[in-house]
């Protein structure tokens, strides 16, 4: 089985490139999701949050009110840091499963799309690892104009997350998201031609279909060596 590490920043077009995936064969898990379900009324994650940062996050029906938490986290690095501590743990489970379900359905290649990959340090269990990078200025302008920011509170949001310029620095591909559309399209079908290449033998050991001839291959090997012994 191969992991495919996709990551990038907020307004770089890592969501762009991830529906790119989800268009193909390549099945997508996506870390936003899986926190956005860890964080369900009543869920563990919820509970953990709700004790402490306290009732005022929640709104009328009880759920998170992700716009006023996002204000409280992306303002106070302590805040965001002590959120990250609490649902890392429920995050991580829920990619687990995830893959665990893609890989009993006989995925042989599957794209991970994690904000934080980096942070997490979840990138050495994927290559290659694929950055969706944009120029900064760029970069201001896409999530000013996205979610109505001041340039201030837009700024804030990036300098939550590590460097783009960083995380460029670390991957394997780089997908250049400052310009077209239809560039970032070609762009990606190279990338698609890349994860689609032949698999190494410790990506085949790894696939479903490996480890079924491993046990497979034992089962023999012992039965043999049983029958030896009678």
């Amino acid at each position: 089985m191969r992991l495919v590490g996709l990551t990038g920043g907020i307004a770089s077009g890592k969501s762009t490139v991830s529906n790119l995936f989800k268009n193909t064969s390549v099945p997508v898990v996506d870390a936003d999701v899986v926190a956005r379900n860890v964080v369900q009324k009543g869920t563990g994650g919820w509970k953990k949050i709700v004790k402490a940062f306290g009732d005022e996050i929640l709104l009328d029906n009880g759920e998170i009110d992700r716009a006023r938490f996002g204000q409280i986290v992306f303002s106070d690095p302590s805040k965001r840091q002590l959120l990250n501590r609490l649902l890392a743990p429920h995050i991580s489970s829920g990619i687990f499963w995830e893959i665990a379900k893609l890989w009993m359905k006989g995925c042989k290649v599957i794209a991970l799309d994690i904000p934080l990959l980096f942070e997490t340090k979840m990138d050495r269990w994927t290559n290659p690892v694929i950055v969706v990078w944009v120029n900064p200025e760029t970069q201001i302008e896409r999530l000013m104009s996205r979610d109505g920011f001041s340039e201030e509170q837009a700024q804030n949001r990036i300098n939550a997350q590590l460097a783009l310029d960083r995380k460029k620095s670390e991957a394997d591909i780089v997908i250049d998201n400052s310009g077209s559309l239809d560039d970032t399209k070609q762009q990606f079908q190279e990338v698609l031609r890349k994860v689609s290449e032949p698999f190494t033998w410790k990506e085949r050991l790894r696939s479903r279909d490996g480890l079924i001839s491993v046990v497979m291959c034992t089962t023999v090997g012992v039965l043999l060596a049983q029958k030896n012994l009678l």
